[in-house]
């Protein structure tokens, strides 16, 4: 299970560092693709075939479906880590997320996201202000 949150910078060649305690469950390779919110996703190898086992049962005939099936895959590709700790993101998926030189790597369950700062700070803040509500519209999971 992923759980953190780590400071890191975009370098001009595009790379960023992977926390050390986020690498080995990852593995050497791994995917990264676009994510909600304005951020990007990645997943272990094992958690992206389990992932897409599920989105493969979404209905071809349902245009949310296509929709979300053509978003999620396309900006999808596989990294590697490399010596030092370092994935290279490619350009299309630096300016979906909008990253610029700070980043936040967030440990959340079974995926790594990856934010801006800036923009991480506004999601954060604004999730802190309403976290009460959130967790009554979750008012099924139990959380003792």
């Amino acid at each position: 299970m992923f759980m953190g949150e780590f400071r890191h910078n975009l370098d001009q060649k595009g790379r960023i560092i992977i926390p050390s305690k986020f690498r080995s469950e990852l593995g050497g390779s791994f995917i990264v693709t676009r994510g909600m919110d304005g951020c990007l996703f990645v997943y272990s190898q094992l958690s992206w075939d389990s992932l897409v086992k599920k989105l493969s049962s979404l209905p071809l005939t349902k245009k949310d479906s296509r929709a979300f099936s053509r978003f999620f895959y396309s900006g999808a590709t596989e990294v590697e880590i490399d010596k030092q700790g370092r994935i290279n993101l490619p350009q299309n998926l630096i300016s979906f997320a909008k990253l610029e030189k700070e980043c936040i790597v967030l440990g959340v369950n079974s995926r790594v996201e990856i934010w801006d700062a800036d923009t991480y700070q506004k999601v954060d803040s604004e999730m802190a202000d309403n976290i009460s509500e959130i967790s009554e519209n979750l008012m099924d999971i139990d959380f003792d």
